[in-house]
């Protein structure tokens, strides 16, 4: 867990001079409108969820949790879920999203 720490602020002070600061929420955000692929946009208030549905799902993929199944006529993607993730508790479900947002930019970008 120690290592994830020191890989986390990394990735956030490697993010922070193009984006400024940045939580959890902020990066999930823009990872799912880079993976959008529609540059960046005003969004509605559910739009941005969608977003961010993107974004978890992209992150959780490589885990085996959701399967990218294709884009519907929008460009949006779509995943269908392959198993249903384990109750976790608050600081469980942070730590994972780190965790995959860490080997994001590591494999990905």
């Amino acid at each position: 867990m120690r290592e994830l720490e020191v890989e986390w602020k990394e990735t956030v002070r490697n993010l922070e001079p193009l984006f400024g600061e940045l939580d959890l929420q902020g990066i999930i955000f823009l990872i799912g409108v880079q993976e959008l692929g529609k540059g960046y946009q005003k969004f509605m208030k559910d739009e941005k969820l969608e977003v961010m549905h993107v974004a978890i799902c992209t992150l959780l993929e490589p885990y085996g949790h959701y399967e990218f199944v294709g884009r519907d006529e929008e460009g949006w993607p779509h995943w269908k879920a392959n198993e249903k993730l384990p109750p976790l508790k608050p600081l469980q479900q942070e730590l994972l999203m780190k965790e995959a947002i860490v080997d994001y930019f590591k494999n990905r970008v």
